[in-house]
């Protein structure tokens, strides 16, 4: 009995030694089975993970740069924008310098009445012979009328429509109508002057050249040249230019002065027509 009972305790204990044993083995076979498959996901997931971040990087600096284009189409058009702006904001400038020179020339007008004017066309093969303006019969205009822009005479009306005249310009060379009777102011003081004729422009010089000039005359460089109102056309007093030279012509008759434009020549956008002397400027 004392036996028996010594037996079943020693399998007993076998048995628990035994199952200990095993138990520790299993979970150890577990553990490296769990760190196996753990290790195997986890590579995995590496190695297709990298390809993914490659495609998500490629995505977004495609974005980023479709984003950074743009950005750049945006802000030149802004530029352009302000670049537009600039140049408009000069020409208003341009435009509120070229009114007043009109508003001061009315001003010393004031034996005269007269109209103004805009051009509104001006053909660039006949850029210095003729242009068009916005007034015509409807507002009295009438041939022969001058015309003058800045501060001096620039021509005469040659053609009239109810609503717009041509003027022919004193720097033509292809017209002999656009010659002008001018007086020289020698000596204002004295009331001494001389008579000639506007009769040519040199484009080289940028001058009127004014002829028959009596060899007497002692007309000297920064004299003022005015219309004479001899010629029954252009009414007198008119200012055309300032001398800056003098010479005998070719046989020695007379002289050859040569004249800067008061007026504007170039950029004319603003005119004055003289309608008649007497009046008041409107």
């Amino acid at each position: 009995m004392f036996n028996n009972k010594r037996l079943i305790g020693i399998l007993l204990g076998a048995i628990a030694i035994v199952s200990l044993i095993s138990y520790s083995l299993f979970n150890r076979t577990n553990n490296i089975v769990k760190s196996a498959v753990n290790e195997t996901v986890s590579w995995t997931g590496r190695a297709l993970s990298e390809p993914v971040n490659v495609v998500v990087r490629f995505v977004n600096s495609v974005d980023d740069l479709v984003n950074t284009f743009e950005e750049n189409e945006a802000l030149k058009s802004k530029i352009d924008q302000t670049y537009e702006m600039q140049v408009r904001i000069a020409d208003l400038e341009t435009e509120n310098g070229k009114l007043r020179q009109e508003l001061k020339l009315s001003e010393t007008l004031s034996n005269f009445s007269s109209l103004h004017g805009t051009v509104i066309s001006r053909n660039p093969d006949q850029w210095t012979e003729t242009l068009m303006i916005n007034v015509g019969s409807k507002q009295g205009v009438e041939e022969n009328m001058a015309v003058m822009a800045g501060n001096g005479l620039i021509g005469r009306v040659i053609e009239v429509n109810p609503t717009s005249s041509k003027v022919l310009l004193l720097t033509s060379t292809q017209s002999a109508d656009g010659m002008v009777s001018a007086r020289i102011q020698i000596d204002e003081e004295e009331g001494n002057s001389a008579i000639g004729i506007i009769s040519d422009y040199d484009p080289a010089t940028k001058e009127y050249v004014m002829t028959q000039v009596s060899p007497d005359a002692k007309v000297k460089k920064g004299n003022m040249v005015i219309t004479s109102g001899l010629g029954g056309v252009i009414p007198s007093t008119l200012l055309i230019g300032e001398v800056t030279s003098t010479e005998m012509d070719a046989y020695g008759l007379f002289q050859t002065v040569r004249v800067k434009p008061a007026g504007e020549m170039t950029d004319i956008r603003f005119v004055t027509v003289i309608l008649r002397e007497g009046g008041e400027s409107e």
